[in-house]
């Protein structure tokens, strides 16, 4: 299978390329500047592609048998787990560029409407009691943020993914949403998890959690076997 990747040097993106690779399937990546692409590429196909240009996601969809968007604003954690201030208020900024993505690959599919597309979401929109979204928590949202070292401003961002996910559901594209669980962090490979759909997957201690390696085992699950097409689906422990 020949797999098509915005993102693929986020957290969560290579982690999807490795675990794609590591199962005898190619991978073309796009990177909207150039000086993104790696020099070392090993068995990575690059091309310039702009997520937010419609004219530009449909020049490079011929031969792609899927297409994944891993693309987000940020931002990424270091190695202790912390954002910087600057990169949290550029995500923040940039939210919108989570629903200017969404219509460009909606319209550039128009083209290739057969095309799967798989989106890697967000987890604010899970619910997280009946009828009741994370997002729509107040207090909890923000107590929330604060514990995983964000400000109450990102919920902008988290907002921007709910209004991406809403364009998917009222398109009649190919489409699939995996959000994460809400604590997502690099870990173990143990394919041990737990699919869900609009519910939040919490675990017996209360958490809602996955390392991006299962998460990245599922996702590449999803593409090989399809059993979430015009749906979101979640994950978690």
């Amino acid at each position: 299978m020949n797999i098509g990747i915005f993102g693929a040097r986020g957290t969560l993106g290579q982690r999807i390329v490795a675990e794609a690779l590591g199962r005898g399937h190619a991978i073309t990546a796009f990177a909207r500047d150039p000086s993104r692409i790696p020099a070392e590429r090993g068995a990575v196909r690059w091309q310039v592609a702009d997520v937010l240009s419609a004219e530009s996601i449909a020049a490079v969809l011929d031969g792609l048998d899927v297409l994944v968007n891993a693309y987000g604003p940020g931002p990424s954690s270091n190695a202790e787990g912390r954002y910087s201030p600057e990169d949290v208020e550029a995500a923040v900024r940039r939210a919108d560029s989570l629903l200017t993505a969404a219509r460009a690959l909606l319209r550039a599919l128009e083209k290739r409407p057969a095309l799967r597309l798989i989106v890697v979401g967000g987890a604010g929109s899970l619910e997280v009691a009946p009828g009741l979204q994370g997002v729509d928590t107040g207090p909890d949202l923000v107590t929330a943020l604060q514990e995983i070292g964000l400000p109450e401003a990102y919920k902008e961002v988290i907002l921007a993914h709910r209004d991406a996910l809403n364009l998917y559901r009222v398109s009649n594209r190919n489409w699939t949403y995996f959000s994460p669980a809400h604590i997502t962090v690099p870990g173990e490979r143990t394919g041990r998890f737990r699919l869900g759909g609009n519910q939040l997957v919490v675990g017996a201690d209360g958490q809602s959690r996955i390392s991006c390696e299962d998460y990245a085992m599922a996702l590449v699950d999803e593409l090989e076997l399809p059993r979430h097409v015009q749906q979101r689906f979640t994950i978690g422990y």
